[in-house]
């Protein structure tokens, strides 16, 4: 079981994009950009129901995360661990996030028709590189 230090979950309240990587029905990598969501110590982040990530996830649950600071590549955290994935809360945290990395109340591209969903993240391994501690 891999745990984050409290200089990792700060560096992920930062508005860093994070490449998440699920498992396609083949076993190949599916690698995508997210929004990354620290909030109360847990690693998470937001999708929709209905596309790869979470179809991918449903089957097999592991997941890695890497996020990295766009002005130092040389900071990073990676988190590989399993997802468990929830609509509860979801929609709040989608709006959360927007004003994380967009600075606005509302998440803009949201539609009617989409279930989000919140993916959290249980580490089994962590690493980082470039934190002070």
């Amino acid at each position: 079981m891999g745990t984050l230090t409290e200089t990792q979950l700060q560096f992920l309240e930062n508005p860093f994009a994070g490449v998440v990587t699920t498992l396609r029905a083949d076993g190949s990598p599916h690698s995508t950009i997210v929004w990354v969501d620290a909030t109360g110590g847990e690693v998470s982040f937001n999708t929709a129901l209905g596309r790869v990530k979470p179809t991918n996830l449903e089957r097999d649950p592991r997941v890695a995360l890497l996020v990295l600071d766009p002005e130092d590549q040389y900071r990073w955290v990676a988190i590989d661990g399993n997802a468990t994935l929830t609509t509860d809360g979801a929609d709040d945290q989608i709006d959360r996030l927007a004003k994380k990395y967009l600075g606005k109340d509302e998440y803009p591209w949201r539609q009617a028709d989409q279930t989000r969903v919140t993916v959290k993240i249980d580490p089994v391994h962590v690493q980082s590189y470039g934190l002070d501690s």
